[in-house]
């Protein structure tokens, strides 16, 4: 195993679970200090005396500012600062447009934006001082829209032009940016969304590739540290994602519009009744429902 993050200072976001755990433990076993932060808190438990002395967590919600700045704030202290960032917290709701509810809605914001947002905010004076890199998990929806999933894309392509921006104003403090834009990850996220509606899986397999493949949780979180260690400006889970990022005007264009309009007529009537009789639009996220929060996992 290769020691290349040996003495650097990590804070993780969404730590609990799914991504944010797997690149907490390998960067723990690449020689990084590591603090979780999440809502599990038994959870963050075991992992930080999972991954020994170099690893701390904190409980703290990312819709909660006071909260999210002084577990940062706690990190810092208990690490001797921070050098790296991985703003992964998120979460998922079900339901088109004209069906989801206000409520819905703005919980996904205020978690995969507005919780990106605190985050960055909060730690820039630690990451000023250390001169360090951010890692902020977006996805392959930030340039892609994809019927039924409105929430979930608007708030990773709103992430993405806020990390773009972010990365403008702190450049000149020495701070980089960068960003990950995973596809389908094999988490909680996509596990529950299938198990809770059945025609999200077969939506997913007639999307052209790498929309149509599912990549490991350690494929991600090893693309994810590989980033850290080369204070990357975009990492793509898979590669083939960064694909789709070139090409997104000609996504967006009349060209394509034949077939995404034929696509979504297919898809959307089926995901409706399903969403509909499911009863909810939030993802019953383990371990965080009963705080009407979750962790992201893809």
């Amino acid at each position: 195993m290769k020691r290349d993050l040996q003495g650097r200072k990590l804070v993780v976001t969404g730590g609990a679970r799914g991504i944010g755990e797997k690149v907490a433990r390998l960067s723990a076993a690449r020689g990084a200090h590591v603090t979780v932060i999440g809502l599990e808190p038994d959870r963050l438990r075991d992992l930080a005396a999972n991954l020994g002395p170099a690893a701390a967590w904190r409980e703290a919600d990312v819709r909660d500012g006071a909260a999210l700045r002084s577990a940062i704030d706690e990190a810092a202290e208990i690490m001797g600062g921070i050098d790296l960032v991985v703003a992964n917290a998120g979460v998922v709701a079900y339901g088109t447009v004209r069906q989801t509810d206000e409520a819905s809605f703005e919980r996904v914001m205020d978690i995969n934006l507005n919780g990106v947002f605190r985050t960055l905010k909060y730690a820039t004076p630690h990451l000023e001082r250390s001169r360090g890199h951010v890692l902020v998990v977006a996805s392959a929806l930030s340039f892609m829209p994809l019927a039924a999933m409105a929430s979930y894309g608007a708030s990773k392509a709103a992430a993405e032009l806020l990390a773009l921006t972010y990365r403008q104003e702190v450049a000149h403090l020495g701070v980089t940016v960068g960003l990950v834009h995973p596809s389908w990850i094999d988490t909680d996220l996509v596990r529950g969304a299938e198990a809770d509606l059945p025609s999200f899986q077969g939506l997913r397999n007639r999307l052209p590739y790498p929309g149509n493949v599912t990549t490991s949780a350690d494929r991600a979180a090893a693309a994810i540290v590989d980033g850290l260690v080369r204070r990357r400006s975009r990492v793509y889970v898979p590669r083939a994602v960064a694909v789709a990022n070139w090409a997104k005007g000609a996504l967006n264009s009349p060209l394509a519009w034949p077939w995404a309009r034929r696509f979504a007529a297919r898809a959307v009537p089926s995901l409706e009744r399903e969403v509909a009789a499911l009863g909810r639009h939030n993802q019953l996220t383990p371990g965080t429902h009963a705080r009407g929060a979750g962790t992201r996992s893809s």
